[in-house]
């Protein structure tokens, strides 16, 4: 029986002993340790079908498949397109016959069996591998207070964080298992199958029916490819957050074009909290789990130097605006040498000039070294012109300084 139960979670984890295995699954329901060392206890939704099928793989873990084939029993109930469920339930019900040596022990083809198996692996280990409480994604330096809800994907472990934005204080509300690219991450080019990394916003929604049924209920277009990704070189279109067939509770960790792919009920969930053109969602290959506090030296350093760009532009001394600009900036298919002639020319017909920045928002930017985009209101006021606008600003932290590497009007 022991055989039967470490085999399938070996093959899950992809450990090497049971102890390591037991150890492991221990920790799920044991407290998580804080930074600070005060401990929390991980209760996920009960109902949640995850969180059901890992209840039954605990189960598993402590030998009492009775209990396991029973919450398995349920889910499938609820949720019989849930495939990785249904397989397990199918060992179960193998093992009270046979010893069990892998997980999927069913005539399926092969690369069927691997996608469950690597299905069921990153789930659970998620699962056990949580991030403490408290711990916010580096990535997420500053939003400002329309942002009320940001969006971090983490692709190396199929996993969508939901947090909420209150007074500065973020709030982990939700996390999702997803699906991503067939070839991986950082798309450079149309039909690659590869999901992109960098910061996105979704731009409308649409419903999934009217577009195929591969799409699921809901479809949320991303701007991809954004002003960063052309830049770069970087092409192609058609990268959505988006839902599973009719039939298909989930899909494989790889399986997608490109896109972000959720369980309908999950983006029906996540859509609620998802507001056009504002929400931020930040695509990265691996988060940073930090203290809040510890972000804060990292953010006033680069507010600091968005807070002197501003001053010098005021000062309507050239030399000092435009060395805050990097020697390979760009702006509406401008350099450097032909912004900073714009510039001059403009500061000579000046003799004041108000600039107020509002609704500032910051975050690191992924697959890039050193790398933010800087979103804001700029109010501009000067002898002979006012107007307002929307600004993005592209930051590059090289030799101990914060220097602007593209600007585009919003």
């Amino acid at each position: 029986m022991v055989k039967i139960i470490t085999a399938i979670l070996l093959v899950m984890l992809c450990l090497a002993t049971t102890a390591q295995t037991q150890e492991l699954l221990a920790m799920a329901t044991a407290p998580f340790s804080l930074s600070n060392g005060s401990p929390r206890p991980f209760k996920p939704e009960p109902n949640h079908p995850e969180a059901m099928l890992n209840q039954a793989l605990l189960s598993i873990s402590h030998n009492h498949l009775d209990q396991a084939l029973e919450s398995i029993n349920h889910l499938v109930s609820l949720y019989p397109d849930f495939r990785l469920a249904q397989l397990i339930r199918g060992d179960l019900l193998l093992a009270r016959v046979q010893p069990i040596l892998s997980l999927g022990n069913i005539n399926a083809a092969p690369h069927q069996l691997d996608d469950l198996r690597s299905e069921a692996r990153v789930r659970l280990n998620s699962y056990l591998q949580r991030p403490a409480s408290g711990l916010v994604p580096r990535q997420l330096l500053k939003l400002d207070s329309s942002q009320t809800t940001a969006v971090v994907v983490d692709t190396s472990k199929s996993r969508l964080f939901l947090f909420q934005n209150r007074n500065g204080v973020l709030t982990r509300l939700a996390d999702f298992y997803v699906t991503i690219g067939k070839n991986g991450v950082d798309k450079m080019r149309e039909g690659d199958k590869r999901t992109p990394l960098g910061v996105y916003y979704i731009t409308g929604k649409k419903d999934g029916k009217k577009i195929g049924a591969l799409y699921g209920d809901e479809v949320f277009p991303l701007n991809y490819p954004n002003d960063w990704d052309q830049r770069q070189g970087r092409h192609g279109h058609g990268i959505w957050l988006h839902g599973t067939p009719n039939g298909t509770y989930s899909r494989a960790p790889k399986s997608s074009d490109g896109c972000v792919v959720l369980a309908n009920a999950d983006l029906s969930e996540l859509g609620k909290y998802l507001t056009i053109g504002i929400t931020p969602m930040v695509i990265t290959s691996h988060i940073d789990w930090v203290a809040p506090q510890s972000i804060n030296t990292d953010k006033a350093t680069l507010l600091s130097a968005v807070e002197s760009w501003r001053r010098d532009w005021e000062s309507l001394k050239p030399s000092l605006y435009l060395n805050h600009y990097a020697s390979n900036f760009s702006a509406n298919g401008e350099n450097l040498s032909e912004w900073a002639a714009d510039k001059r020319r403009i500061n000579e017909t000046k003799s004041w000039v108000k600039v107020k920045l509002s609704q500032i928002s910051a975050l690191e930017y992924p697959g890039e070294a050193n790398l933010a985009v800087v979103n804001f209101e700029q109010d501009y006021r000067s002898n002979n012109l006012n107007s307002r606008s929307r600004k993005q600003q592209y930051w590059q932290h090289t030799n101990g300084e914060w220097k602007i590497v593209m600007e585009t009007t919003l």
